[in-house]
């Protein structure tokens, strides 16, 4: 998919996120092949709550949300393995609804992977994957006659900081058709153990996880991080309620990158905020879908309040 306006390379991000203080990369960079396969084995961990809860409330509506959508097209943003997505095309399947899937993901192996496996488990379903970046510009997704539903999983808005967040929202609906749907999924408010141990599990994933993103520096920029040196962090931060992930230097390091002047000095302490994910109230969920031009439709929450998805229509 080609992007509408700019969008940074690796090395402008680095450039400007770690070479310069406080220290940051955008999360993007955990996907690469070997990131995304990663990603979902810790949706199988026990504490990853976030998936399975997900993906139980999205078993339970899916024909609910088919049959009030009606959709002639899926379109999903971050699809990654589209693990999730199946509970959707199982009720196609049993409602004799055979839309076309357009699963938008920034990693082309992944893309390729799971389109040859719905390809053979959906007989009907035309795959058009997208290889692209959608916080490049949604302009270029192609239009098909008849409703769209645009499908946004996950909890990955709460990727965005605030302002970032409201800003794609409002490119999504202007996208968007009368008629069609948006469904989003969301985190939602919660003890902060619990979320402590879903982005700090006992297996170790999400610490490697989150190192990937230097084996990707090394491998794209030629450098020379030592992951021995650095160690995977995340913790709530009840005041901007939101979980930050960080990488912090355990001693101190000094890495070189091909083409960059000078040289990236870290010392002990150190650290590099890798993610952010926004966990919120579902008034304040709300609040955020009609800023951004979007009408609530139906608002589906787990049990214990762990997770909301939101069918939306444009205002």
């Amino acid at each position: 998919m080609r992007p509408t306006r700019p969008v940074s390379s690796l090395s402008e991000d680095v450039a400007r996120g770690l070479f310069s203080a406080p220290r940051s990369l955008p999360p993007k960079y955990f996907y690469d092949e070997r990131g995304s396969l990663l990603f979902d084995r810790i949706c199988d961990v026990p504490e990853y709550y976030p998936t399975r809860t997900e993906s139980a409330l999205l078993e339970e509506i899916a024909g609910e949300v088919i049959g009030h959508s009606q959709p002639a097209r899926i379109v999903e943003l971050g699809s990654g393995t589209s693990r999730k997505t199946r509970h959707l095309l199982d009720a196609c399947d049993r409602m004799g609804c055979h839309p076309l899937y357009a699963p938008v993901d920034v990693c082309d192996e992944i893309l390729v992977i799971s389109g040859e496996a719905l390809s053979v488990d959906y007989q009907w379903l035309d795959v058009r994957p997208l290889v692209g970046d959608y916080t490049a510009g949604l302009g270029n997704l192609p239009r098909r006659e008849g409703r769209n539903l645009v499908v946004f999983l996950g909890g990955t808005i709460g990727n965005f900081a605030p302002g970032d967040a409201r800003d794609f929202l409002r490119e999504v609906r202007t996208t968007m058709s009368a008629g069609d749907s948006l469904l989003i999924g969301a985190d939602r408010v919660k003890e902060p153990d619990v979320l402590h141990a879903a982005y700090n599990d006992d297996a170790g994933l999400t610490a490697e996880f989150n190192l990937n993103v230097l084996r990707v520096l090394n491998r794209e920029l030629g450098a020379d991080f030592d992951l021995g040196g650095f160690e995977h962090y995340a913790h709530f931060n009840p005041l901007e309620s939101r979980i930050e992930m960080h990488l912090i230097a355990m001693r101190n390091q000094v890495v070189r990158l091909d083409g960059f002047d000078g040289a990236l000095e870290f010392h002990e302490g150190d650290n590099i905020l890798t993610e952010i994910s926004c966990k919120f109230t579902r008034a304040a969920l709300e609040e955020l879908l009609v800023e951004t031009g979007f009408e609530v439709d139906r608002h589906y929450e787990s049990a214990g309040l762990k997770f909301s998805l939101v069918l939306a229509r444009p205002a």
